[in-house]
């Protein structure tokens, strides 16, 4: 390792970032291990169909929900700024205005439960089976939208005030709720689809309860800013808000791109079988684990990043930047490894029928380059959340959606299932290629360029 990364700045900025990411990643590893526990409670059912159908039914929730991630993403860069600023009562104001837009946005989004289901069902390609108990799952899951959405105001709250605890906390409680209830309902009670669903409802409430008992011990540790007729005024400062849905925005449209290169991906390979659209939802939770290991280094970075911008803090952002790069290569490389030597064991366990896993494994060779691969996107997505350099976030994406969904269409027509992988594969590295051509003029943007005493 170069002698620079050993200097003091550097082992300080390791600390902040390991400090931060590991756990972090502990709690986001919950994460996929309930789509694999989704996917392996309906896979060990009699048809593959049921596969499909949660597959499905998860994709149409990662629409709904996180084209809404900016509710966590947003609130994490704007909370970190202003703590880093020293701005507390701002830093109050940001979670009220998170959670009323979440709020909002979560009743509109259940009154609206009948168009979305039409519309999302007209643009899914699958057999009639994976529609039937897709749409169950979506009758039950809707219903939680308010609390979901609360959620990632709250978790993204906690992440940019730094209280790492709290943030692990709800995110475990979450996940380990769901992968229970799971359990209960689907294996225990032989509810299906619909278990799976009512799981994940429950445990969303549930971590609501949870964080607002969290948040009255944060609260104390902020200290108040002026009488409560001052605070009301700030948390509609039309300035403020102004921010917010700018920021929110181009979030919204990033995610909404993100979303739609992996909708394309998946309804690509329905049209090709069910049993191939079984195969990619099992790999899939091969890169969901990825995704969600390697995000505790990005989220690790949006708040030191947002942190460092407040404070105007050009070198302590470099070395954030420079330790969570080492880091989360040296985590991908690993992830690389696993797959390679653990895979097909893996895709054993997720589905007992022979005839997915032999389908999935014949592919199994793009979930296992994947991660030196989409490393960078992760990495430099946490950057530039941080520093709420938004629209950069959202042009880059356009960009990568584009070059990604036209190398699938050309590339599937020709290589079938292959060209469809390796056409996600290119998804992946031009959002990491392009967001890397604007990092210099970011880090340019960031106060002053002398060192801090350590």
């Amino acid at each position: 390792m170069p002698s620079a990364l050993w200097t003091p700045q550097a082992r300080k900025a390791n600390r902040e970032v390991l400090g931060l990411a590991l756990p972090i990643i502990f709690a986001n590893v919950t994460v996929p291990l309930l789509g694999a526990v989704d996917t392996a409670v309906v896979g060990h059912l009699d048809e593959a169909y049921y596969i499909g159908a949660v597959a499905i039914g998860a994709l149409i929730f990662s629409y709904i929900y996180w084209g809404f991630g900016f509710l966590r993403m947003g609130t994490t860069g704007l909370t970190a700024q202003a703590l880093g600023a020293g701005k507390t009562g701002e830093v109050k104001a940001i979670l009220f205005r998170a959670l009323l837009l979440s709020g909002g946005l979560g009743l509109l989004l259940v009154l609206l439960q009948i168009p979305i289901a039409a519309l999302a069902f007209s643009l899914l390609d699958a057999s009639a089976e994976v529609e039937h108990y897709a749409a169950a799952y979506l009758d039950i899951r809707i219903w939680g939208a308010p609390a979901a959405l609360a959620n990632f105001a709250l978790i993204g709250w906690f992440l940019g005030n730094q209280n790492v605890k709290a943030t692990v906390f709800l995110q475990i409680w979450l996940n380990l709720m769901n992968i229970v209830l799971d359990l209960v309902f689907v294996l225990g009670f032989g509810w299906g689809v619909e278990g799976v669903a009512y799981a994940t409802l429950i445990a969303e409430y549930s971590t609501i309860a949870v964080a607002l008992l969290l948040l009255r011990r944060e609260w104390r540790t902020l200290d108040p800013e002026g009488r409560p007729k001052q605070a009301v005024g700030r948390l509609l400062d039309p300035e403020r808000l102004k921010e917010l849905v700018v920021v929110n925005i181009d979030i919204f449209i990033r995610t909404l791109c993100l979303l739609t290169g992996f909708a394309w991906f998946t309804a690509t390979g329905a049209q090709q079988g069910d049993l191939v659209l079984a195969a990619n939802a099992v790999l899939m939770n091969f890169m969901t684990f990825t995704a969600h290991g390697l995000d505790g280094f990005a989220h690790a970075i949006e708040a030191l990043v947002g942190r460092y911008k407040g404070m105007r803090d050009r070198w302590g952002f470099r070395g954030a930047v420079v330790a969570g790069t080492v880091w989360a290569a040296g985590v991908s490389l690993v992830f690389t490894l696993v797959w390679f030597g653990l895979g097909p064991a893996v895709i054993d366990l997720l589905t007992g029928l022979d005839e997915v896993r032999a389908i999935a494994k014949t592919y199994l060779i793009w979930v296992v380059v994947m991660p030196v691969i989409s490393v960078w996107a992760f990495l430099l997505d946490g950057i530039f959340i941080g520093a709420t350099r938004t629209a950069d976030l959202r042009n880059m994406m356009i960009l990568s959606l584009i070059a990604g969904v036209a190398a699938m269409e050309m590339l599937t027509d020709t290589y079938g299932n292959t060209g469809l992988w390796i056409g996600m594969v290119i998804f992946m590295a031009v959002r990491g290629i392009t967001l890397g051509m604007r990092y210099l003029a970011l880090e340019r943007s960031i106060g002053s360029s002398a060192p801090a005493k350590v």
